[in-house]
């Protein structure tokens, strides 16, 4: 993590279509971290239910099919770009997570970041069970 900004890598033993259908199927996302209609394509709006934290509406920012996914992440309220990066490995996949743009310097800002940045790496891992059940 820097001032502002989450990063965060986690290594599969699944090619990356296997991980990339994990992100961005609606379905299985919501079996690893939240209900949500996300879909791979830039612009298009989608509502992920964030449980407590409430329905958050995102946006599709930008998308290279089957390598990367970036969305806004509640927008009008915190306005933080995530990335989903996959870059192929020896036996598997890399799964590279940036989620940039806290504003720290405000309380909801410095909460989020906190929460998120140790929120993080438990829901990465719980994408283990989805991709062990698709294959």
């Amino acid at each position: 993590m820097t001032e502002n900004t989450i990063r965060l890598e986690r290594r599969f033993t699944y090619p990356p279509a296997v991980v990339w259908t994990a992100l961005v199927t609606p379905d299985l996302l919501a079996r690893w971290w939240v209900p949500g209609d996300i879909a791979p394509t830039a612009g298009h709006r989608f509502t992920l239910d964030m449980g407590p934290w409430g329905k958050q509406q995102c946006e599709v920012l930008a998308v290279e099919p089957g390598e990367s996914i970036t969305f806004l992440l509640a927008e009008g309220q915190l306005d933080t770009p995530v990335t989903w990066r996959l870059e192929s490995a020896d036996g598997g996949t890399v799964l590279h997570l940036e989620h940039a743009g806290f504003r720290v310097d405000t309380p909801m800002g410095r909460q989020a970041f906190q929460g998120m940045g140790s929120g993080w790496p438990e829901v990465l891992s719980r994408i283990d069970q989805v991709l062990a059940d698709a294959k």
